[in-house]
């Protein structure tokens, strides 16, 4: 019995291989050798990175010919920038708290 196991976006964009094949795929789709001739690692281990990414939506392919074609589907990623966004805002509001403690503070040594 087996089983697909699908990876989640967090999962998937944890490698710096995999966030640099996204990178490549955001400007065009490219089939597996055009990926491959920009890394030093194996074309096997390019097909697993694909493998991860498109497991976890967020590469899509098609197959020309005898060629496989890879490409950007960008939607699960997101679910990673409303992550990040929510932090980015919860920092910013922290950072000001402490902007205005440090003004009061400071205006308080002065008179």
């Amino acid at each position: 019995m087996s089983a697909t196991v699908d990876h989640d976006v967090y999962q998937a964009i944890a490698d710096p291989t995999r966030r640099e094949i996204l990178n490549q795929l955001s400007h065009k789709e490219l089939y597996i050798g055009e990926i491959t001739d920009s890394f030093s690692i194996s074309r096997p281990a390019i097909a697993k990175h694909l493998r991860i990414l498109h497991h976890a939506n967020l590469v899509d392919w098609r197959k020309h010919g005898r060629k496989k074609y890879y490409s950007l589907n960008p939607e699960p990623l997101k679910e990673v920038q409303d992550w990040v966004s929510y932090f980015e805002k919860f920092w910013k509001q922290k950072l000001q708290n402490l902007k205005n403690l440090a003004e009061t503070t400071s205006q308080h040594k002065t008179n």
